[in-house]
């Protein structure tokens, strides 16, 4: 059975089939674009969140992770200390040695001539009463002594007390500064939304989540490029139905809108650059610092104005209105004139201010230039980050040092870029399918 229609009518139902079909793959965009846009916030909520933890102001240069490590060596040191048979007999002669030069200064110092009654009374009676022979023959003994007193485990522990006061000295005054108060807070409180108790537990939860995130934003970018071919598909599907044209177009742009909305919200480059680990021997033992943050951004195109506006600078503010308008303004305003163009009557669709957003606004706006420029920036500050992180790199046997940089272009510079090439794209079919005139 054929369709007829009555003359000089066309058949609406294609029309119709068309708009629902691209209706359905447009929400369908549209979630692919707001799950995109959720994702690609949590990320950067979760790297801000590990960045903050694992700054090396947290970590390298924080006093109280120093005083962590550094008491943990120092008991272990000390519960720990044992010494030979060997060493103690060394020791032992060591002692008795100093012992001996004591009692040698003592009695040097006793027989010095005495000026006043009462230091020759004292003189002799030491003379007479204190055998320093005698003394001498105990001096081993004393050092046997002295060092099982080193050497008992009572005698341990005090030491280790004595030590560890300090430490612990270091640490109350370390709390009665506000910034490591609110640090402090500040890491509890991430602790708590995470329910975990230690920077392990949440390095690790964070890892799973955003291994989970980078994966499916990626899904996402993907499944919505999709959408964008299927619908250039039926551009090509239907490149000789001339009536169906103009329904196709409008559809066409608010993919176009979509895919804008999206490139500019979610996060474009993220710059990460960290130490991945530090390690050095104190007192016999490993130190180790791992995956100390040393710069952490992440920014979309919006990210990147309201940055530049709200600097009190003059000039940063001009750079940031310059970026809003050619960047966001243009792009807005070119896909409604588009729009307007095709579907209106000749007196509105040939108005100057209308052709000019249709057809000539391309040559000022930024959006082509902004991808290269973010482009050019990736590819600058990665080299500069790798070339700069090398010379940190150490190798040797008491000093190790390992670098690495995680910075990389997001899913929104791929949604951006593709709606960059997409919007060409429909002005193009646009110069071909106008009614009217053009030029």
């Amino acid at each position: 059975m054929h369709e007829t229609s009555t003359p000089g009518k066309k058949p609406i139902m294609p029309k119709l089939l068309l708009i629902l079909g691209l209706s359905i793959l447009l929400s369908v965009e549209g979630y692919f674009g707001y799950q995109l846009h959720k994702l690609s916030a949590q990320q950067k909520e979760a790297k801000e969140e590990y960045s903050n933890i694992n700054n090396i102001t947290a970590g390298l240069f924080s006093v109280k992770q120093w005083r962590d490590k550094v008491s943990g060596i120092v008991n272990h040191q000390i519960r720990d200390f044992k010494l030979t048979a060997k060493q103690k007999k060394e020791l032992q002669k060591e002692v008795e040695q100093i012992i001996l030069a004591l009692i040698d200064k003592a009695e040097a110092l006793l027989n010095k001539p005495k000026k006043t009654i009462g230091g020759k009374i004292k003189k002799f009676a030491i003379k007479t009463f204190v055998n320093t022979d005698k003394i001498r023959a105990k001096a081993p003994g004393f050092a046997k002594t002295i060092l099982a007193e080193v050497d008992d485990p009572d005698r341990k522990n005090q030491l280790g007390k004595m030590a560890m006061s300090k430490f612990n000295a270091l640490e109350r005054a370390e709390y009665l500064d506000s910034t490591v108060a609110a640090t402090k807070a500040a890491t509890e409180k991430i602790y708590k939304k995470y329910g975990v108790s230690s920077n392990e537990e949440l390095n690790k939860k964070l890892f799973s989540s955003l291994s989970r995130i980078s994966v499916e934003t990626y899904r996402y970018s993907f499944a919505m490029l999709g959408c964008i071919v299927v619908v250039l598909s039926l551009w090509w599907i239907f490149r000789k139905r001339t009536d169906l044209h103009a329904t196709l177009f409008i559809m066409s742009l608010m993919f176009a809108f979509i895919l804008l909305a999206i490139g500019l919200t979610a996060s474009m480059i993220e710059v990460d650059a960290r130490i991945k680990a530090l390690d050095f021997v104190l007192l016999g033992e490993h130190v180790v610092f791992e995956n100390q943050v040393l710069f952490f951004q992440s920014k979309s195109i919006l990210d990147v104005v309201k940055v530049l506006i709200s600097q009190p600078t003059s000039d940063s503010v001009f750079v940031g209105v310059l970026i809003l308008i050619f960047s966001i303004l243009f792009p807005v305003m070119k896909l409604s004139a588009t729009g307007v163009h095709l579907l209106s009557k000749k007196k509105i669709a040939e108005n100057r201010i209308i052709k000019y957003f249709a057809f000539y606004s391309g040559k000022w706006s930024m959006a082509d230039v902004i991808v290269i420029a973010i482009l050019m920036v990736y590819i600058g500050l990665n080299g500069l980050l790798d070339s700069q992180l090398k010379s940190l790199n150490i190798q040797s046997d008491d000093l190790n040092v390992m670098t690495t940089n995680n910075t990389a272009l997001q899913p929104g510079f791929i949604i951006f870029i593709s709606f960059v090439l997409y919007g060409l794209i429909l002005s193009t079919i646009l110069k071909f399918i106008s009614p009217h005139d053009c030029d």
